[in-house]
């Protein structure tokens, strides 16, 4: 069973900012590159809740096809999802999954 401090901890040193919010209080948001994830926590430790997404403000910007395009949306805010954030957001990624399985 992982544990959540030492998953956190992990996260907090790779660099990344962690932050709270108040429409989701029993999670924890994972925030670099303007990259964003919910962490929740379970009895095996801390798993991503849905994907990760863009940020937009407060809010999570997720990849949808609109238009036949691929962009960030959240609510009626839209930022294209060119190649360079598509990388980003997919390296943000891999790079939680990886913290979160380490030493577990």
């Amino acid at each position: 069973m992982a544990d959540s401090a030492a998953q956190l901890q992990r996260i907090y040193l790779a660099g990344f900012e962690l932050q709270t919010f108040e429409r989701f209080p029993k999670c924890v948001g994972v925030v670099r590159d303007d990259c964003i994830a919910l962490l929740v926590p379970t009895p095996q430790g801390l798993q991503m809740l849905g994907t990760p997404g863009w940020r937009m403000g407060e809010a999570i910007g997720v990849l949808v096809k609109l238009d036949g395009r691929q962009v960030f949306q959240a609510k009626r805010e839209i930022v294209e999802a060119t190649a360079d954030r598509l990388e980003t957001l997919r390296r943000f990624r891999a790079e939680v999954e990886e913290l979160l399985t380490a030493g577990g």
